[in-house]
């Protein structure tokens, strides 16, 4: 069967992206997503989207990491999908889609960037020198003065796979403060199994992890992912975080065709 798929990225965080509303795609070949994301025998991505239809929303977001298994809240995969649906007519400046933690909102910025609401983040555990919190995916934090220095597959991979995470696993982060107000982050992301250009859920997770460690007294924060900018702006209320929103650019890369038997 052939697919028509669109290529997006966000912040350097790319994906494969299919209209799937009639559910056709083979979801549950692993194997074949995780070719398809391969960078040397696929078309190469972090992972890919399937854009079907929701009863309550504009659609329903089914994202699969480059390992090709399901997987938690993508906030750059979130933010790519709404691009690309909007790009075809299919929902407006503003609109609504469902993923796997729920429902979110999402506009077009005046920037033209796109602005995804997340979910509220209700607690942050303090792990020796890391934090720990959920953004719709588990992220672990650790602040550092040289990002640069930091070997981030190597000791990304260690913190994955070991107490108290095993199997399960967490997202890794490594952030370097360069201003009031901006953060430089560098991302170990499970199921991709290596450092990404930028993590939008990550994003989320280093801005609120600055401003409970009173690194920054604002809540509007600039994140410096290695792809590209991102911006989280939230509110603190009495040691819970809402209103959360993701911003940041999704751009097209390239359309093609698969074929899948």
């Amino acid at each position: 069967m052939n697919f028509e798929f669109d290529k997006y990225q966000g912040a350097g965080n790319d994906f494969i992206i299919l209209e799937d509303r009639a559910a056709q795609f083979p979801d549950r070949q692993f194997d074949q997503i995780q070719k398809l994301c391969d960078r040397h025998f696929g078309i190469g991505a972090d992972g890919l989207i399937l854009l079907r239809t929701s009863e309550r929303a504009d659609f329903k977001m089914l994202y699969f990491n480059a390992d090709g298994r399901p997987s938690s809240l993508c906030g750059n995969g979130s933010r790519c999908v709404y691009a690309f649906a909007h790009q075809h007519g299919w929902v407006g400046a503003e609109g609504t889609f469902e993923t796997s933690d729920g429902f979110h909102k999402a506009s077009i910025t005046d920037e033209g960037w796109v602005c995804v609401h997340m979910g509220e983040v209700n607690g942050i555990e303090e792990r020796e020198d890391a934090l720990f919190l959920d953004t719709g995916s588990p992220h672990h934090l650790e602040f550092v003065e040289e990002l640069a220095s930091i070997d981030v597959k190597q000791k990304g991979r260690a913190i994955r796979y070991g107490a108290p995470y095993f199997e399960e696993g967490s997202n890794v982060n490594f952030v370097q403060q360069l201003a009031p107000d901006t953060f430089k982050i560098r991302t170990y992301e499970r199921g991709v199994e290596d450092e990404t250009l930028a993590c939008g859920t990550g994003a989320v997770a280093a801005a609120i992890a600055a401003y409970h460690r009173q690194l920054t007294s604002m809540n509007i924060v600039n994140i410096d992912a290695a792809g590209g900018k991102l911006k989280v702006s939230f509110s603190p209320q009495a040691g819970k975080y809402k209103d959360i929103r993701l911003e940041g650019p999704a751009t097209f890369v390239f359309s093609g065709n698969i074929n899948i038997e």
